[in-house]
């Protein structure tokens, strides 16, 4: 049985501040030194990198969809080993799940790993009325463990004394208005962490005005959660698989990268845009912007490189961004930029979403990547479309979701796979990519 202080933060809908609490909350606890770790319920690669510049420990994804109940719960205990508090900022509102249901939703998450909550409530434009929706959320399912409120967007004292007046459930928090607690966004989301030269001493202002003794109480009273212990894992080191991390391609799982060592790979790092291409026996570029940065990866060397390799049957694996950046060209805003050339097709940016939700396949064909049977599961988020060459093959086939064309995903050449699809990597996944390297190191 394993003893990990936790909460959830949880949100009456979208944008009603939920990124805004969590992100205060744990700099409040850095801040007294206690050991944070960071979640993100969902498929979002945005609040975690977020959570992880403030609390200097990775966030990891808890999304049963792609990951299945056990998934999600030896992951949380896996990487809450050594933390003091685990802080979980829930997705949308606390009930919102897949396909209106309860699948996925910040509800489903509470009962897995058995965790109080705290509702995060906008009150813009109400005062009493923040009461009728905090009852409506504590007793609209009788199994999970709401203990308080935080008000947010507060707009004044005397708006915050006609909210004190009652309150059905303890009240944690009320945190004024304030556009500096406002994040930077663009057509994705929020940018990363990384871009942002950004000052956080504005989210001091959530820690100030949150009871933060009280808020940590509650989650040491989290009962125990029974799962396995884990040893530190020892990969073998002996394929090495480049890992493209630099702006234009910053979207992974870390327990992608982890199933990956864990499998016997040593993972290099590299910026196609700055730098050649490394040797290795394999190579993974996630999601990201490369539109942002269609120029310099033109430019760079490693597209070049990178083709030479593909073309010698180098195994790539390029999700969604990646997808983009193994195609011939790519479109954005009219101007035409060669990328790698090794996937038939060419890759244009468009002004409006093209696909957003959860994806489901099976691989059905393709190369030594894609094991016949071995299912996919993830995410799509792009505002791109992708026109394949009349004779191009695919290597799955989605049950849900979009993918490249017609519910086809997998575009392939050579041992080169490239999907929309945002996938959290089985183990038997992970091993296929890790294998297919180890026979192009010996061919």
């Amino acid at each position: 049985m394993h003893d990990i202080p936790r909460i959830v933060i949880a949100g009456t809908h979208s944008g009603c501040g939920k990124t805004t609490v969590a992100r205060g909350l744990m700099q409040a606890f850095r801040k007294r030194g206690v050991c944070v770790q960071p979640f993100k319920v969902g498929p979002d690669f945005i609040d975690p990198s977020h959570h992880t510049a403030i609390t200097g420990r990775i966030s990891r994804n808890l999304d049963p969809f792609m990951m299945g109940e056990e998934g999600v719960k030896r992951t949380f205990l896996k990487a809450s080993e050594g933390a003091d508090i685990a802080i979980v900022e829930g997705v949308m509102g606390m009930f919102d799940g897949l396909d209106g249901g309860d699948i996925a939703s910040t509800a489903h998450v509470m009962r897995i790993i058995r965790a109080p909550a705290i509702l995060v409530v906008d009150v813009r434009g109400m005062s009493r009325s923040a009461h009728a929706v905090v009852s409506g959320f504590s007793s609209y399912s009788r199994d999970l463990d709401i203990r308080g409120v935080i008000f947010n967007r507060v707009g004044s004292p005397r708006h915050r004394a006609m909210i004190e007046r009652e309150s059905s459930l303890p009240v944690f928090g009320f945190i004024p208005r304030d556009t500096r607690l406002a994040v930077a966004s663009r057509h994705l989301g929020l940018m990363m962490a990384f871009e942002l030269t950004e000052n956080t001493s504005p989210l001091d202002l959530v820690g100030e005005s949150c009871d933060t003794g009280a808020i940590m109480r509650i989650a040491e009273s989290a009962p125990p959660l029974a799962g396995e212990s884990f040893s530190q894992e020892c990969p073998r080191d002996s394929i090495r698989i480049g890992v493209a991390e630099d702006p234009a391609f910053c979207f992974y799982y870390q327990d992608n990268l982890d199933a990956l060592r864990s499998a016997g790979a040593e993972l290099v790092p590299f910026s196609p845009c700055r730098e050649p291409l490394p040797d290795a026996d394999a190579y993974y570029f996630g999601g990201g912007y490369p539109e942002l940065h269609s120029r310099a990866l033109s430019l760079s060397p490693c597209r070049a490189m990178l083709k030479t390799a593909a073309d010698s049957g180098v195994p790539v694996f390029g999700e969604c961004g990646g997808l983009l950046y193994l195609a011939e060209s790519i479109v954005v805003e009219g101007c035409e930029f060669p990328m790698a050339g090794i996937l038939p097709g060419n890759a244009e940016m468009t002004g409006k979403i093209q696909a957003l939700g959860y994806s489901e396949g099976t691989f059905v064909s393709g190369p030594r990547l894609s094991i016949p049977g071995t299912s996919i599961r993830g995410h799509e988020f792009h505002y791109s479309t992708f026109h394949a060459a009349p004779d191009a093959r695919f290597s799955v086939r989605l049950t849900r979701g979009k993918g490249i064309a017609a519910g086809q995903d997998g575009l392939y050449s050579h041992e080169t796979i490239g999907v929309y699809t945002h996938s959290y990597f089985t183990g038997r996944f992970a091993e296929a990519v890790v294998d297919a390297a180890l026979r192009y190191k010996k061919s």
